[in-house]
């Protein structure tokens, strides 16, 4: 179902399981001043959710935000074959068979003056046995004043399954925006780490919308401080 977050800001969600979790995802919708969608974090197009996103304008941009959340990029190109693909880096060596137009951080990218966005450097995520490189892109959307995070933050609340809320409470991810202990376990290099959320901290938003947990619209920029106080005291 698509919902709308504020102005030319939507949401859609799906239910999506990580080792057995019901953790849920979330895709972005963002359009543009020329009538063009952004689909940030990409989910399955069923033709009910395309006929909606046709109603409000044109899919020109399909945005894979980091190194895991690519899962259905494959499809929406298939549906949308006009489409640019954009990804972080990193993907194009994961994914070889993926077609990707353009890299975040590199190569221009049309929508930046409308939506603005980082490379989330220093982060990465303990996925047991390993850390893995996330190469996680933020986005800040300055018209309604809103970040877009993926992986970097979460916030678990009472709309998930017993098991999964359990697990965000092991993880220190529920009821609050934050980043798991997990997260910082994986962080190899702190210093680089506050640089990237201290630019993030720089920007004006109000609200944070995240691929996996409850929106948070009251006070999010404090809270998401909260969360990374850690690197930012």
């Amino acid at each position: 179902m698509l919902r709308n977050i504020d102005n030319n800001l939507w949401v859609a969600e799906q239910p999506q399981k990580f080792f057995g979790l019901e953790v849920g995802t979330r895709m972005t919708v963002v359009r543009l001043s020329d009538n063009n969608l952004v689909l940030i974090s990409p989910i399955k197009i069923d033709p009910e959710l395309q006929q909606k996103l046709a109603d409000l304008g044109t899919v020109k941009y399909l945005v894979a935000p980091n190194l895991f959340h690519y899962l259905y990029l494959a499809e929406c190109q298939a549906i949308y074959p006009s489409a640019r693909a954009i990804a972080p880096p990193g993907l194009t060596d994961k994914q070889p068979n993926l077609k990707i137009d353009k890299v975040l951080t590199r190569d221009k990218i049309e929508f930046d003056s409308e939506l603005e966005f980082m490379l989330f450097a220093g982060f990465q995520a303990l996925i047991v046995p390993k850390i893995r490189t996330v190469n996680e892109i933020i986005f800040y959307h300055p018209q309604t004043k809103t970040l877009i995070v993926t992986d970097s933050a979460f916030y678990l609340d009472d709309s998930f399954p017993t098991a999964t809320r359990i697990a965000g409470k092991l993880i220190g991810s529920y009821g609050i925006l934050t980043p798991s202990w997990l997260e910082k376990i994986a962080t190899k290099n702190p210093q680089l780490l506050q640089q990237s959320i201290e630019r993030v901290m720089a920007w004006d938003f109000q609200r944070v919308i995240i691929a996996h947990g409850k929106i948070v619209e009251d006070n999010a920029k404090q809270q998401l401080a909260a969360g990374y106080q850690w690197l930012l005291s």
